[in-house]
């Protein structure tokens, strides 16, 4: 037998090498290993699913439970520079070392059993969160939901963000059909909380057929606002003038609602007072979501990646105010609707740097510039190695009072995040 890995780079390497396939969707070999390991979590779960606002959402609910005074353990994927941050205790990322001695366990438990990437990192997770003795986990699903190793583990409370057309080979072609799979995180006489105001009927369908305590945005809860301030209501519950999200984007209030009915749900076993509320919104963090970089020129990040999103960018882009001239860093996966991603962004974009990324399924650089002189043959689009030298283009390339957006996938925002957050300082041209 072979001398296991010491390190979390080793197991890590030894997870890739385990399941030669990336995504494999079914639920019998996460469970069956989950039960060799006696996995349970003796405190409350929320299970949040969607296509947009996922990440965003749990980062609330973690800062808004912290702010209170709760324990939290949270996992979130994928990540943007360190596999560590998709551990987090208490707002800190677990250190690689703490996480060695859970996927020896788990590679001890799993038996003949082949477990995937995502599968064996997951229950190495859930069991170094379990070890830290929290009083609220989250859980944010990884591809769909029905059949996500996520939904191994049943959640207290659900919540299910806005739906987009992603992932339509395993998910399916439409909004109904993708509804589906993420109302399988729900469970019967559980509260399910949906944050997308136009939700599929799939959804709510598969609440009703369950006898999921359903929560609908309009009906069971609500928000309204300004610029300035805004104020939530649900079941005999009132917040006002609250301070909008440290996360910026129109979009956020959609998730910031949501969190908030989630942690309504469970006020009898974790209460949450209006202090905690505000602080927690107020002091929340999340890289690559709208990040603004202040610098000359200005620099946003966003791994917006689908349409849904990508509309949500560029509102919100829309809105920053005028800058002479923007520059976009582009890098995605070539299963993504690419043009209309382009489409969304090319009426504010004046030139395109295009980037390679480090993985099989990413589009290549000529490919995405192919799209752009496509839907737009009049602006520049210059291909790069790496989504850092794209960065390094556009910098050399803009005046101090340009923008530099970049977005995509997560390989394309960690990739500029991997020294640190760029602080860029661009020469007055004379």
């Amino acid at each position: 037998m072979s001398t296991l890995p010491t390190t979390l780079a080793g197991w890590l390497a030894h997870c890739e090498r385990l399941h030669p396939t990336e995504i494999e969707m079914t639920l019998d070999r996460v469970r069956t290993v989950k039960e060799r390991l006696g996995l349970r979590f003796d405190c409350p779960v929320i299970s949040v699913a969607g296509t947009n606002g996922k990440g965003s959402t749990c980062a609330m609910l973690d800062s808004i439970a912290r702010a209170a005074g709760y324990r939290v353990g949270l996992f979130s994927k994928p990540h943007l520079v360190h596999f560590e941050e998709r551990c987090r205790v208490d707002g800190e990322m677990v250190s690689g070392d703490s996480l060695v001695e859970h996927f020896a366990a788990v590679e001890a438990a799993r038996g003949d059993v082949s477990l995937t990437y995502f599968e064996f990192t997951l229950l190495a997770i859930a069991r170094r969160l379990i070890a830290a003795q929290p009083e609220l986990v989250i859980l944010e699903v990884g591809l769909g939901g029905r059949l996500d190793a996520v939904n191994a583990f049943d959640a207290d409370v659900s919540v299910i963000t806005s739906i987009d057309i992603d992932h339509v080979a395993f998910l399916g072609p439409d909004r109904e059909s993708i509804g589906r799979e993420k109302a399988g995180i729900l469970r019967a006489g559980r509260p399910a909380i949906v944050s997308d105001p136009l939700p599929p009927a799939s959804v709510l369908q598969a609440a009703e057929a369950l006898g999921a305590d359903l929560w609908l945005m309009g009906r069971d809860y609500n928000q309204q606002g300004d610029r300035q301030q805004w104020s939530w209501s649900g079941r005999g519950r009132r917040y006002h003038a609250l301070g909008h999200p440290a996360l910026r984007g129109a979009n956020q209030l959609l998730n910031a609602s949501g969190a908030i009915a989630a942690l309504e749900a469970l006020r009898e076993r974790l209460p949450i007072n209006a202090q905690a509320l505000r602080v927690g919104l107020a002091t929340v963090e999340l890289p690559g979501r709208f990040q603004i970089v202040p610098g000359q020129p200005a620099l946003v990040l966003d791994v917006a990646h689908n349409d849904q999103s990508v509309a949500a960018l560029a509102l919100n882009l829309d809105q920053m105010g005028f800058f002479p001239r923007t520059r976009a860093v582009f890098g995605a996966m070539h299963d993504k609707d690419l043009a209309a991603a382009v489409a969304r962004l090319a009426p504010l974009v004046d030139a395109w740097h295009l980037t390679d990324l480090p993985l099989p399924r990413a589009a290549r650089a000529e490919d995405l510039a192919a799209v752009v002189r496509q839907v737009r043959p009049d602006t520049p689009a210059q291909t790069h190695a790496d989504p850092a030298s794209a960065l390094a283009a556009a910098l050399e390339a803009s005046d101090p009072a340009d923008r530099i957006v970049v977005f995509g996938s997560f390989l394309t925002v960690g990739g500029v995040l991997k020294d640190g957050v760029p602080r860029l300082s661009a020469p007055h041209k004379g």
